[in-house]
């Protein structure tokens, strides 16, 4: 990973088809034709799997909203976040957030498990850290704590692994995504220095 790489450029690719509106994330530059690819390509089949997930095509669909938020864009590393509301009828609509990590010089696209040095039991240390969040932060939740999952949602911002669970599956609808920010330096030990959370280290 090339921790010198600048920023990405990323123009935005607007949809506007009711009930569709979208504001997708698209790479314009900064790096190479086939890591744009990758890329743009690998955000494309997520956006559209949140639109599946969310009942898209369907007459009950009203309306449904696709945007984005970029949390990390330097060191070689882009983190972003797609997030797709809908709204079906009813008191308020619902909203899936999925994350999206790569490396800016090749593409590749990181899973949590990714992030951290072969055989290193992080599941236990991030769940520790979050488990001491929850009882800080006094969060309500729905029911026990379930501890991550193989493929957990995360992202990274600037020094921070944030890992972060959908509505509804830990706490009430009205706290919204409940995310529990690690500093790199709490698990620098266990972390794949050549990976997108090393980069975040220097």
């Amino acid at each position: 990973m090339n921790v010198q790489t600048l920023m990405l450029p990323i123009s935005i690719e607007r949809t506007e088809k009711p009930p569709l509106k979208l504001s997708t994330p698209v790479i314009t530059g900064g790096t190479g034709e086939e890591a744009r690819k990758t890329m743009n390509e690998a955000i494309k089949r997520e956006e559209a799997s949140l639109m599946s997930i969310q009942g898209y095509p369907s007459p009950d669909v009203q309306e449904m909203d696709g945007t984005f938020e970029v949390k990390t864009n330097q060191r070689g590393v882009l983190s972003l976040s797609l997030l797709n509301y809908v709204f079906t009828g009813g008191a308020h609509g619902n909203t899936i957030q999925k994350s999206l990590t790569f490396d800016a010089d090749t593409g590749r696209s990181y899973k949590l498990n990714d992030l951290f040095k072969k055989g290193a039991d992080y599941e236990k240390k991030l769940n520790a850290l979050i488990e001491a969040q929850i009882k800080a932060r006094k969060l309500p939740l729905l029911s026990s704590y379930p501890g991550i999952a193989p493929d957990q949602d995360y992202y990274i911002a600037d020094k921070a692994l944030v890992i972060y669970f959908q509505l509804y599956d830990l706490v009430p609808y009205a706290w919204g995504f409940p995310y529990f920010p690690i500093s790199v330096y709490a698990i620098q030990d266990i972390i794949d220095e050549d990976g997108p959370l090393g980069a975040m280290m220097y």
